[in-house]
């Protein structure tokens, strides 16, 4: 049996807040066994391992609510090139680069299947604990459809025997796929009620799915336990998925006073991906993204008003869990989004608590994540200096000196 860990005199994030002074924080079997001044002075942890952290910072692990893990640059032409495995030997990658920037859970928002969750689980490959979509749900032409004129679709997220079809239409259509979806091992349910920027045939401000069918959707889901998500951008869409049930809503670019209240009313959260768009023009001014002129353009398009609409729900409380779509941006740049989530209004606390305790109540992890606190997942960031102020989330990729999961070392 592994011996209790003591990250003693640390300026600590617990959270939700800092905690007044220096404070240690104890692991023992692979939970937070206790948090305070001079908590690992107790007896009981008279021979733990000590980690020095005075002068530095210890957070919980932090936690992306959107990510995908067996893409790396979705959209583009070399999707049609690449052996269709090799989505999968680049996970093992993206996964790891992920838990070296501090994210030791992730909610893979399509791509990821059973076995990838479960090489992380039996410590076969790196990488931070993972909550699964399986496949994304779209109607037929939606925003999942990756059909192409030419008759041929994308394999990228192409179906195969872990990550069933997600294409439906229908009541019962949609029925059946929810279940075979949770049937592979799904943890929450990914749809699509609306348009988006990198599916190239349609906009992000039309709507996609019914009210009846995304309804059938969250009571299949809800019926085994589960939840679901819903990638919408466009108003109609958002207001369809809220209305309907879904927990996240995902983007949230063409938000609306009533769409807010909504969120209010609903207690559901939204989760910006502030840093995609960017990400897509990023790579278009590089002049190597592959992806096509509408796709650029529509980037361009929502990125003012994403960031604007996101600035009025914070505003307004909505309650904001952090999430990158990293696939969409690089893989181990995922704290880019919390220097964002500062730009639009929220303070470094509520930055933070958006990547531990919000987005940690959220996912419905098994073991409780997202907290340093007495029975919750022994996960931990401990950073190079004392985190005061939001101006450092630019910088806060390089202040990491150590990341902890499962009470294990794993940076």
């Amino acid at each position: 049996m592994s011996q209790p860990i003591v990250f003693r005199n640390a300026h600590v994030f617990d959270g939700t807040q800092f905690l007044h002074g220096s404070n240690d924080v104890v692991f023992d079997g692979g939970s937070v066994a206790a948090v305070g001044p001079d908590a690992g002075h107790e007896p009981a942890y008279s021979h733990a391992d000590v980690v020095d952290c005075t002068g530095k910072t210890v957070l919980p692990g932090l936690i992306d609510l959107h990510v995908h893990a067996t893409t790396s640059n979705p959209g583009s032409v070399q999707g049609f090139l690449q052996p269709f495995s090799l989505q999968f030997y680049e996970s093992v990658r993206n996964l790891e680069a992920t838990l070296h920037t501090g994210i030791t859970t992730v909610r893979d928002a399509g791509g990821a299947d059973l076995g990838a969750k479960t090489a992380v689980d039996t410590g076969l490959i790196e990488g931070p604990r993972m909550r699964l979509a399986i496949s994304i749900m779209s109607q037929t032409g939606g925003h999942g459809d990756f059909w192409q004129p030419s008759g041929v679709s994308s394999p990228a997220l192409g179906p195969h025997p872990g990550r069933p079809d997600g294409i439906a239409d229908g009541v019962e259509e949609v029925r059946k796929t929810t279940r075979r979806m949770l049937r592979a091992g799904a943890d929450h349910i990914k749809i699509c009620s609306t348009g988006g920027v990198l599916s190239p045939a349609d906009d992000p401000a039309h709507s996609q799915f019914t009210r009846e069918e995304i309804g059938v959707i969250v009571e299949e889901a809800g019926m085994q336990g589960k939840y679901v998500m819903a990638h919408a951008q466009g108003t109609a869409g958002i207001i369809n998925a809220l209305e309907a049930g879904v927990r996240s809503i995902e983007h949230g670019i063409y938000l609306t006073d009533e769409a807010i209240q909504l969120f209010l009313d609903k207690d559901a959260y939204l989760v910006p991906t502030l840093a995609a768009p960017r990400a897509v023009i990023r790579k278009a001014d590089a002049g190597a993204s592959g992806l096509p002129p509408q796709v650029i353009a529509k980037a361009h398009r929502v990125a003012d008003i994403h960031r604007e609409s996101i600035a009025r729900a914070v505003e307004s409380g909505v309650r904001i869990g952090m999430g990158t779509d990293s696939g969409v941006g690089v893989h181990g740049e995922n704290l880019e989004e919390l220097a964002l989530l500062s730009d639009v209004g929220m303070n470094l606390e509520q930055v933070l608590a958006a990547t531990t305790s919000v987005a940690g109540e959220l996912i419905h992890a098994g073991t409780p994540v997202g907290r340093l606190t007495q029975d919750h997942a022994a996960d931990a960031v401990v950073l190079d200096g004392k985190l005061e102020s939001a101006d450092q989330l630019a910088g806060l990729k390089n202040m990491i000196d150590q990341v902890w999961m499962d009470g294990r070392q794993v940076r």
